[in-house]
């Protein structure tokens, strides 16, 4: 095929180097400044002082218990919760589902903590397990902290403590894998009248806590499984898969562009080169995550960006090809035009980065593409979508070349496909169970 070899103009690389420039410093100043710590980890750790009454500690699935198997697939939380004070009342630990957290939840910000207290543990206090009030019921509570050096006061069959801890909770679910709310509350049970009531006094905990899908007492736990919340298993294999993909797509391209100094060889490898650095630093994440449980947030965050740079760089390429730039023209017509969609777009998936990272409730069952910045973009990525094809068409009209008329073909559907699946993966992942969400996302993005 026929194509016009041209250099990158200086007024095109300038407005490119300007808008990533931009576009960096806009998300790193969010993510410094608005960033929150990642509450998805197995491994946590920290302070709280019970005057902030609540603290929500994690999320975490675990997966199904698999009947011949029991005890190595069940799911464990296990840790240490202690008070630097000699101070003999207790609060609450709480390790709740779905069904039983909203209210529980939902009841957290009544502004009588009395009340609050009662109206939290109301549907709880008729199933959770306790020596006094309720002996019959579920291994839910916990009343810490812990006395130093020794088991939690609810610890009554010592051998099913994990070694070297204070409390563990053994979590069975022989029909589906399923979400685990962990908390910490400042109520306490009166054990003569079995109601729950807001404790004034201030106590401060040291918490170190571990949640993991096998049994910790055995050596030949699954490492890719173990560490992770059920809805992130067998994201690491996935990681893994992509690294070693681009691993091959990167050098060839590498040397591609060696070979000749089309532009639009240098954006598209430009696009592939921020994609495989972010699968580095995300895997990088994950591979220690697997490790320890805690991982390295901020490179998965750094991950992140370069990810979102890369598919905004390949789709500037799509729309300046769709013009025919460097293919049927050396000029660019209605540079700001495009420049500035660009750059709309640009800016609307970081204000879906750092909303879903932000703002989004723990306890929504929600992916990015749920809320209203998600809904933003796909409507935007469609209308540009659109836009293309308009330029497409215009491009193709005024070209009577049959080669590059066959290329503008094939590009064309191609890059049909690319625009659109996204739109298609978010209306289907409406239907798919939080629990598999990430992973069919993921997947197939």
């Amino acid at each position: 095929m026929a194509v016009t070899y041209v250099t990158l103009a200086p007024n095109l690389k300038h407005n490119v180097m300007w808008s990533w420039t931009f576009l960096l410093s806009v998300i790193f100043f969010f993510v410094i400044f608005f960033h929150k710590p990642f509450t998805d980890g197995s491994h946590i750790s920290g302070s709280w002082n019970s005057s902030d009454f609540f603290k929500f500690l994690v999320k975490f699935g675990f997966q199904k218990t698999i009947r011949h198997n029991q005890k190595e697939s069940l799911g464990y939380i296990f840790g240490n919760i202690t008070s630097k004070s000699n101070n003999d009342q207790t609060i609450t630990l709480s390790v709740l589902d779905r069904g039983y957290f909203l209210e529980y939840y939902g009841n957290r910000s009544l502004e009588d903590k009395d009340v609050a207290c009662e109206r939290m543990f109301n549907k709880i206090s008729t199933t959770a397990y306790d020596s006094k009030c309720y002996n019959k019921g579920e291994d839910f509570l916990r009343k810490v902290p812990c006395p130093k050096g020794q088991l939690c006061v609810d610890e009554d069959v010592p051998w099913n403590v994990v070694k070297g801890y204070q409390f563990t909770y053994a979590v069975q679910d022989l029909r589906q894998p399923r979400f685990w709310y962990i908390s910490l509350v400042a109520c306490y049970r009166d054990v003569k009248t079995c109601k729950w009531h807001h404790m004034k006094e201030n106590i401060s905990l040291d918490y170190d806590i571990w949640l993991v899908n096998g049994n910790p007492n055995v050596s030949s736990y699954n490492p890719v499984v173990y560490q992770f919340s059920f809805d992130r298993q067998s994201t690491l294999e996935m990681y893994l898969g992509f690294f070693l993909w681009y691993s091959i797509l990167v050098p060839l391209q590498l040397y591609a562009s060696t070979r000749q100094s089309h532009p639009v060889t240098r954006l598209f490898t430009a696009s592939l080169l921020l994609e495989f650095f972010a699968f580095c630093f995300i895997l990088i994440h994950v591979l220690k995550f697997a490790l320890d449980g805690v991982g390295l947030s901020s490179l998965a965050v750094v991950g992140d960006i370069l990810d979102i740079l890369s598919r905004t760089t390949f789709m500037l390429l799509l729309l300046l090809l769709a013009k025919g730039w460097a293919v049927t023209r050396l000029e660019l017509t209605w540079k700001p035009l495009v420049f500035s969609i660009w750059f709309i777009y640009g800016v609307v998936h970081i204000l879906l980065y750092v909303w879903n990272m932000t703002e989004v409730d723990i306890i929504e069952d929600i992916d990015e593409y749920q809320t209203w910045p998600g809904w933003l973009i796909l409507t935007l990525r469609t209308s540009i979508m659109f836009w293309f094809l308009f330029e497409l068409k215009n491009t193709m009209t005024y070209e009577h070349n049959t080669q590059k008329l066959n290329f503008f073909l094939h590009f064309g559907a191609s890059s049909l496909v690319w625009f659109i699946y996204l739109p298609i993966v978010a209306l289907i992942a409406l239907h798919i169970s939080s629990l598999w969400r990430f992973k069919f996302i993921l997947g197939k993005s």
